[in-house]
C-alpha cells in the first residue's frame, strides 16, 4: 500500500515538474515574441535597423504625384491608378506594377497566338485582335480589378482604425503629451495601415514640414473625408485656439455616427453594388475562360468583318457601362 502511494506521489511530482517547465518555456517564448514582432510595417523596418530616410522612402514610394501636365480626363485615370496602387499596400512600385502588367500582356499575347496557330487558325487581323484582347484582359484588366479590391479593403480598414486612433490621440493629449508625442504614440500602438501612415507624418514633421501639411498630404494619399475633417479640426484649433482634446473627441463621435449611417446605406444598396461587380467582372472572366477552354469558338469567326467591328462596339459599351455603374454605386454619406 505504501508503495502505491509513493508511485502516485512520484507521478504527480513528474506531472507538476513538466507542467511548470512548459509554462515557463511558453512564457519566455511569448515574451520574446512580443518584443520581436512589431506593431506595423514601419516599426518592423526600424527593428531591422533601417534609417529614417530609408523607411520614409520605402513607405511613400508609391504616393500619387500631381501630373499637372496631363489633360484632365487622362490625369484622373492616372491618379486613380496611383491611388489604388498606394492604398493596396503592395511592395512593388508603380513602375514595377506597370512593367509587370506590360510583360504579362506580352507573354500572354505570344501564348495566345501560339495556341491559335496550333488550332489551325489563320494569322490575320481578326486572330491578332482576339489574342490581344485576351492578353489585355488576363494580363492587365483582371490584375487591376484585384488591385482595386485590395485597395478598397485597406481603405475600409483605415476607416475602422481612425476613430480608435482619435481616442488614443485624445487620451494622450489629456495626459499632458504634446501633439507630436501623441502622433508618435500612434505610430507605436496602431497596426497597419494607419500606424505606418502616422509614422510617415511623424517623419515629415521631423524633416521640417508643418503638422497640418503632413496630415493633409496623408488625407490626399488615402482620399478619405474623415482624415480631411481631422486636418480641418487641427487647423481651426491652431488658428482660433480651444480645447483640442474636446474637439477631437466630438469629431470621433461624429465619425462613428457617420460610419454607422454609411453602413446602413451600404446594406440597403448591397444588391446594386454586387450586381455592378458581377456585371464588371463576369464578362472579362467568361471571355478569358472561354478562350482558354475553347479558343476555336472565337477563332473560327475572327476574320469576319462584322465580328471585328462588333468587338470594338462591345468593348465601348462595356467601358461606358462600367463607368455608369461606378457612378451609380458611388455613394456619398
Amino acid at each position: 500500500m505504501a508503495t502505491e502511494f509513493i508511485r502516485i506521489g512520484f507521478l504527480l511530482a513528474i506531472f507538476a515538474a513538466a507542467f511548470l517547465l512548459f509554462q515557463t518555456v511558453g512564457r519566455v517564448v511569448a515574451e520574446r515574441r512580443a518584443h520581436i514582432v512589431a506593431t506595423n510595417r514601419r516599426m518592423t523596418m526600424i527593428q531591422m535597423g533601417a534609417e529614417r530616410e530609408e523607411l520614409y522612402g520605402e513607405l511613400v514610394k508609391n504616393r500619387p504625384r500631381e501630373h499637372e501636365a496631363l489633360p484632365g480626363f487622362l490625369r484622373s485615370i492616372v491618379l486613380g491608378f496611383e491611388h489604388s496602387v498606394y492604398a493596396s499596400g503592395i511592395s512593388w512600385s508603380i513602375s514595377q506594377v506597370l512593367t509587370a502588367m506590360a510583360v504579362g500582356v506580352g507573354i500572354l499575347m505570344v501564348i495566345a497566338l501560339a495556341l491559335a496557330l496550333g488550332t489551325g487558325a489563320a494569322l490575320n487581323f481578326g486572330t491578332v485582335q482576339i489574342c490581344f484582347i485576351f492578353a489585355l484582359a488576363a494580363g492587365a484588366l483582371l490584375p487591376f480589378l484585384v488591385l482595386q479590391r485590395l485597395a478598397a479593403n485597406r481603405r475600409k480598414t483605415m476607416e475602422k482604425q481612425f476613430p480608435v486612433a482619435l481616442d488614443i490621440f485624445v487620451r494622450a493629449l489629456r495626459a499632458g503629451h504634446p501633439v507630436a508625442a501623441a502622433i508618435d504614440l500612434l505610430t507605436q500602438e496602431m497596426e497597419d495601415p494607419i500606424g505606418s501612415e502616422f509614422g510617415v507624418v511623424s517623419d515629415e514633421v521631423t524633416y521640417g514640414a508643418s503638422l497640418t501639411d503632413a496630415l493633409a498630404a496623408m488625407a490626399e494619399r488615402w482620399q478619405l473625408d474623415d482624415l480631411r475633417m481631422f486636418v480641418v479640426s487641427l487647423t481651426v484649433q491652431q488658428e482660433t485656439g480651444g480645447n483640442l482634446a474636446e474637439i477631437l473627441e466630438n469629431l470621433s463621435g461624429v465619425i462613428r455616427e457617420r460610419a454607422a449611417l454609411y453602413m446602413k446605406v451600404r446594406a440597403l444598396s448591397s444588391e446594386g453594388r454586387m450586381t455592378a461587380w458581377m456585371l464588371s467582372v463576369l464578362p472579362v472572366f467568361a471571355f478569358v475562360m472561354t478562350f482558354l477552354g475553347s479558343p476555336e469558338f472565337y477563332l473560327d469567326v475572327a476574320d469576319d468583318p462584322i465580328f471585328i467591328w462588333g468587338w470594338v462596339f462591345l468593348l465601348t459599351l462595356y467601358v461606358v457601362g462600367v463607368f455608369v455603374m461606378r457612378k451609380m454605386i458611388d455613394l456619398k454619406v
